[in-house]
């Protein structure tokens, strides 16, 4: 039996999982992709835990969507690192509040780090060494490159709402 190719793997933070479970675009394709198992989704207590404090006060509408998912993906759970390791690398990236963040995806070894957070995906000086450990996209981007899509496939849900999601579910 020939060996399967290893999936490619990624860490997502809280900004990738609230917003797609917000709104059905980009970042809600790469959950999809992570509930199909097409790539290893790694994910940290501290990203949840974001994710559903910022989704109760922003999108309470939603918050079932981001349960939902946390129950029906198979991910991988890394530890939060410790305040001692975030003191010790508050340079890593601009914004001290995601040096945690950036820490849980370089020890977790992930391929790909995916976000929205532009303290975490520009590339300058900032974020120089972060990117050198692990490779940083945003969402669209990681479609592209890892999942394969087109250009006019990402064009097609850069503005699609959920109204235009469940009238494609009902053809």
């Amino acid at each position: 039996m020939a060996d399967q190719p290893k999936k490619p793997s990624a860490f997502i933070d809280a900004n990738v999982l609230l917003s797609g479970n917000a709104f059905p675009r980009w970042p809600y394709e790469v959950l999809k992709h992570a509930v199909n198992g097409d790539y290893r989704l790694t994910l940290c207590p501290l990203v949840i835990k974001q994710a559903r404090e910022h989704m109760r006060e922003s999108f309470p509408q939603h918050l079932h969507r981001l349960e939902k998912f946390l129950n029906e993906v198979d991910f991988d759970l890394a530890p939060d690192p410790s305040q001692e390791e975030i003191d010790s690398n508050s340079k890593l990236v601009r914004d001290l509040s995601d040096v945690a963040v950036a820490l849980v995806a370089i020890a977790a070894k992930v391929d790909y780090l995916v976000s929205e957070d532009k303290d975490l995906t520009v590339q300058d000086e900032s974020t120089r060494e972060l990117h050198r450990q692990v490779k940083v996209l945003i969402s669209g981007t990681f479609l592209r490159e890892v999942m394969g899509w087109t250009s006019e496939e990402l064009e097609n849900i850069r503005h699609r709402k959920w109204d235009d999601l469940q009238e494609n579910d009902d053809k």
